[in-house]
């Protein structure tokens, strides 16, 4: 496995790579690759993929561009895993979301799901979105300063598959309601106006007291990393399941290698 990275990653990276490694692979990692590859002497994406599959058996790669992973997967001949396409999808992310939903709370279905923070940029919380919409009764809050409210393409989506969501700026009111609270980070990397990211820093913070209108069955979910959108004191509550959720992705990955790499696995199946 290549590990194509052109944007900081602990956890997905690390989390891939320890895949490999315990299903018996091994691994050739590229972290800043758009400092340390080629790339910094003007190679394009394509080409960088087209050298590497030469070398490897599947390729996982994040990049800061919007659909850069589709465009690898049209050049390729070997499986491409999309570990983060710039404010596009993360959908491996989504999949481990999925599973810690459902050792969480043990259902995928009739469950409330308030997500919050950079819902314009958070590609975490697009891909989760449109992996909730394959089941049944689910409704979805967005909780996010104006600066960086849920795109349109997601609403639409969720929309056309009968999906209820409605946007919320009471997070109090949410909290009470949801099933699943999953917070992300305002990402200051994301922005270009210094004053917007200002604007949408600190404008929801789950606390312990928020967690005292949790509900005793809901748990409170990250993709980290978190700056000060979770304070420390909610990690020893039972219902924080964001290192849980962390650690869940490296089952998940381990599943999805092992999927890309069976015998007549056909690589124009999108992952």
């Amino acid at each position: 496995m290549s590990t194509l990275f052109y944007e900081p990653s602990t956890r997905t990276r690390l989390s891939f790579e320890s895949a490999m490694s315990r299903l018996g692979g091994t691994v050739l990692s590229t972290e800043s690759a758009g400092e340390y590859s080629s790339a910094a002497k003007g190679e394009t994406l394509e080409d960088t993929v087209r050298t590497v599959e030469g070398y490897a058996d599947c390729i996982v790669i994040r990049h800061f561009q919007e659909g850069s992973a589709k465009r690898a997967a049209s050049v390729a001949s070997i499986p491409i895993l999309n570990a983060g396409d710039g404010p596009g999808q993360h959908p491996t992310q989504a999949l481990l979301d999925l599973y810690t939903i459902q050792r969480e709370i043990g259902r995928l279905e009739s469950i409330k799901v308030g997500m919050i923070g950079d819902l314009a940029n958070g590609r975490t919380v697009r891909s989760l979105c449109m992996l909730l919409s394959m089941y049944n009764d689910i409704q979805i809050y967005f909780v996010a300063p104006d600066v960086v409210r849920m795109r349109d393409d997601v609403k639409n989506y969720l929309t056309a598959r009968g999906v209820r969501w409605t946007e919320v700026s009471d997070l109090r009111e949410v909290t009470a309601d949801a099933d699943v609270l999953y917070q992300t980070r305002i990402q200051r990397e994301r922005f270009q106006n210094p004053d917007d990211y200002a604007a949408a820093r600190g404008k929801y913070i789950i606390d312990r007291d928020l967690m005292r209108i949790l509900k005793p069955t809901a748990v409170v979910m990250h993709p980290l990393p978190r700056v000060d959108e979770i304070t420390t004191d909610v990690d020893s509550d039972p219902r924080a399941a964001y290192f849980r959720q962390a650690r869940n992705g490296l089952y998940v990955r381990m599943a999805l290698l092992k999927l890309c790499l069976a015998d007549g696995y056909q690589p124009d199946i999108a992952l």
